[in-house]
């Protein structure tokens, strides 16, 4: 095979060709530099070293630098929002004030940018829903520092089938509004990890599992990243336009050295694989003691380096892993206090869902413990509170926004039927409903007289007419008007014309059959108007 015959790298050719079109000065035309392109480009976000520390990047940036807080400090503000683990935030705590103290430090004297720092990776274990996600998430929003999580189970080891593990750190970029010098300074999340164990399988190992731990065990020590993925279309044609114009180029490449990697898994399996480890050493020797010692801990609270590997993890990946912490599960006692001390509370989401509506609700303690003990249940964690909740206000939440109801009681009976309590409430209130519906009438018949300037006067007979269709039908006013009166306008129109009426009575019969009334107006107007014609003929 010749030279010329060899294949060639897709992206090189294309990047070649749009360099070529460069200086040939023969772009298409949505490269052509129009006001409208202009101002894109004014507005899209510098990078690097070009990029102004002014705004938000510069003030994070200041707080980096005087960065003080204590790790007792940390543990309490995650108190406020993360209920139990108390283990979790003490470690977490500890490696965030060495991590950025040592990130203030480089800040204040560039010397120390070049001397060996064994960074603090935190690697999280527990079940779902205890709140391993969440209290990294608060500690990114107590610092100000840009955060990104991703699942590990989305990347692959070449990137082209799935995502490419740089893409973390171009990610992070992004979220720091395109500044560079705060980006690297920020936390990358990758949860799920313990899916990308290296499983061994009838034909050897798992090789894009252990693919992908390489990858990620360079990024998380020190690498530079290219910033532009070779898949970026866009960014490489950015990058050509901006070497075409002469200015100078954005930053290229990012390096991970102070950035903080936090990476979590559930382990399912890792808790049996360590109690066998645990029943192997302590075979011949006091072992039904030691058995029972080890039932009443949590496995994860003992596993070491060798279990890890065993479970499917290079050594090198382990070992960029230093700091390890198993997160507790939750019982009811802690999703109780989730629901009534936690700041971040679903309970206080559900609450301003219906204040959006202007609806309140009272819970009693003992609702709220229901709620706890069938969140247990689910399994999953406090993610199992919303699981309850949902059930319990979703026809609450579809029912009274369209009611007088302005206030009701949760109690133990609501969380145990809440279809049933529903119902009652609904029928408790029906005569106030009739109220709101007659006053939804009136809105109708406002908004009409806004859209086409013909008013409509509608009788009480009507009204009620009305109000009992939206009843039995189970429908709101404002669809089954928009229904019985959706042409209206279009007759109204030619009897104005007929006759300069533009204010018109609806009685009973009207809201009954409005198409077939609106028919016998407009027959009416033209024989009126046919009538006025004869008559003024004939005088």
């Amino acid at each position: 095979m010749s030279d010329k015959d060899e294949p060639k790298n897709p992206m090189e050719e294309f990047q070649k060709q749009i360099q070529d079109l460069f200086k040939e000065g023969n772009m298409p035309n949505f490269f052509n530099a129009s006001p409208e392109s202009s101002k894109v480009a004014e507005e899209t976000p510098p990078t690097g070293e070009s990029a102004s520390l002014g705004g938000r990047a510069g003030e994070i940036l200041h707080r980096i630098e005087e960065f003080s807080l204590k790790p007792r400090e940390i543990r309490d503000y995650l108190d406020r929002f993360v209920v139990k683990q108390e283990e979790a935030k003490k470690v977490i705590s500890v490696a965030i004030c060495d991590h950025y103290n040592h990130v203030r430090q480089c800040l204040t004297n560039p010397d120390l940018q070049e001397k060996e720092y064994a960074k603090q990776n935190i690697l999280l274990l527990g079940p779902t829903g205890v709140g391993k996600t969440y209290l990294m998430r608060c500690i990114a929003k107590l610092i100000g520092v840009p955060f990104v999580k991703a699942d590990a189970t989305k990347f692959s080891e070449t990137g082209y089938v799935g995502g490419d593990v740089d893409d973390l750190v171009r990610d992070l970029v992004r979220n720091a509004d395109g500044n560079t010098d705060l980006a690297q300074y920020g936390i990358i999340y990758i949860d799920e990890i313990d899916k990308i164990a290296a499983q061994s399988s009838a034909g050897g190992k798992d090789v894009s599992g252990r693919g992908v731990q390489i990858n990620l065990l360079k990024l998380m020590e020190d690498a530079d990243v290219n910033l532009h993925s070779q898949t970026d279309i866009l960014g490489q044609m950015q990058a050509v336009m901006e070497m075409q114009k002469g200015g100078k180029p954005g930053k290229r490449t990012l390096n991970t050295r102070h950035i903080l990697f936090i990476v979590s898994g559930a382990f399912d399996k890792l808790g049996e694989q360590i109690k066998k480890r645990l029943q192997n050493n302590q075979m011949g020797f006091a072992s039904t003691q030691k058995e029972s010692i080890a039932d009443d801990i949590d496995p994860l609270l003992m596993a070491q380096s060798t279990d890890f590997i065993e479970y499917g993890f290079e050594p090198e990946f382990v070992g960029r892993l230093p700091i390890r912490v198993a997160c507790q599960p939750l019982e009811t006692d802690d999703l109780e206090a989730i629901l009534l001390r936690s700041e971040g509370s679903i309970l206080s989401q559900y609450r301003s869902d219906f204040e959006g509506y202007k609806i309140a609700f009272n819970i009693s303690d003992i609702a709220v413990h229901k709620i706890a003990e069938l969140a247990e249940k689910e399994n999953t964690g406090a993610r199992g509170l919303m699981t309850v909740l949902e059930k319990v206000f979703r026809n609450f939440k579809y029912e009274l926004p369209s009611t007088s109801i302005k206030t009701f009681d949760v109690s133990e009976d609501t969380i145990g039927n809440p279809d049933k309590e529903l119902k009652a409430l609904l029928k408790e209130n029906e005569s106030d409903q009739r109220n709101v519906l007659r006053e939804e009438v009136a809105e109708f018949a406002k908004r009409f007289t806004k859209k086409y300037t013909f008013e409509l006067n509608f009788e009480a007979e009507a009204i009620e007419e009305l109000v009992d269709e939206s009843l039995k039908q189970h429908i709101t006013i404002r669809a089954l008007c928009e229904s019985k009166f959706h042409d209206f306008h279009h007759g109204l129109t030619l009897i104005s014309r007929n006759s300069g009426k533009s204010s018109f009575t609806i009685d009973k019969t009207t809201a009954q059959n409005p198409e077939k009334e609106l028919s016998r107006w407009v027959v009416k107007s033209f024989k009126d108007l046919q009538s006025e014609s004869e008559s003024s003929t004939q005088s």
